[in-house]
């Protein structure tokens, strides 16, 4: 994309769109992450998407601080393999040559859009907001070693571990709702935050892109989350869903067919 104006635009619109969807129904980086690959290379791209998008994250955290005093225990369990994993999967990100991000980007795009499809099916199964008997150290063991694998694909890209945190969450014998989404929140800034400084060290984020994109987001949060009773949710959902299948089946195209 040439002209710089309408390239920013672009960006801003899907940042604020991205911030917006995140206080409602999740999944913007489905939104942030094509959008710079108009203008960046995939890794710088995903970096970029990141920065952009962890400020809302902070917000979250902070609206939810309330709910997070029942849940203090889970989060010093699971804040550790958070930033571990999430540090790894920023490091395979920056580390390894390009050219496996690249190929990987259609397959992480159908992974978010079907986590996404699948959301009400992954929760009813697992029994999300529902009570659940105190957990065993082997489950306790076991959901520490999940969020450590749910982390490293967070900081390698990280659409759709909302989902995948309150799945196992849901085992953590936590009855309320807000606070396994207080805690799901706090965790996802983790995992994001190490992967910002792990991208900033590397030198792989465009910072004129993600501070115009981070503003845009933080105002899309805002507006979301002040009209997210007007909207309905599942639109919303399905929304982002389209849009994920539609960019994962563009992007297998370029890569099999486009010469």
């Amino acid at each position: 994309m040439s002209d710089p104006l309408t390239t920013y635009l672009l960006l801003c619109l899907a940042a604020m769109a991205a911030g917006a969807v995140n206080s409602i129904a999740g999944g913007g980086t489905l939104l942030t992450f094509p959008s710079l690959l108009t203008a960046v290379s995939p890794v710088v791209a995903n970096a970029t998407s990141t920065v952009a998008l962890v400020p809302g994250s902070l917000a979250s955290g902070w609206a939810y601080r309330r709910e997070m005093q029942a849940a203090k225990r889970w989060l010093w369990l699971l804040m550790w393999p958070s930033l571990v994993g999430g540090a790894v999967g920023a490091l395979l990100v920056t580390r390894l040559e390009e050219e496996y991000f690249q190929a990987l980007v259609p397959w992480l795009l159908l992974t978010a859009a079907t986590l996404f499809l699948f959301q009400p099916a992954i929760a009813k199964l697992t029994g999300v907001g529902k009570t659940h008997a105190h957990p065993t150290r082997g489950t306790r063991i076991a959901i520490t070693l999940f969020q450590f694998l749910v982390a490293i694909y967070g900081g390698y890209f990280g659409a759709g571990i909302g989902i995948l945190m309150l799945s196992s969450l849901s085992f953590m014998g936590i009855s309320d709702i807000h606070q396994m989404n207080a805690l799901k929140s706090i965790l996802g800034t983790c995992i994001n935050g190490v992967a910002v400084v792990v991208f900033i060290v590397e030198g792989k984020v465009n910072w004129q892109f993600a501070v115009v994109m981070a503003g845009a987001a933080i105002l899309g949060g805002f507006l979301g989350a002040h009209y997210a009773r007007r909207l309905n949710r599942n639109v919303v959902r399905w929304l982002v869903i389209a849009i994920g299948f539609a960019l994962a089946g563009h992007f297998f195209y370029r890569q099999w067919f486009a010469s």
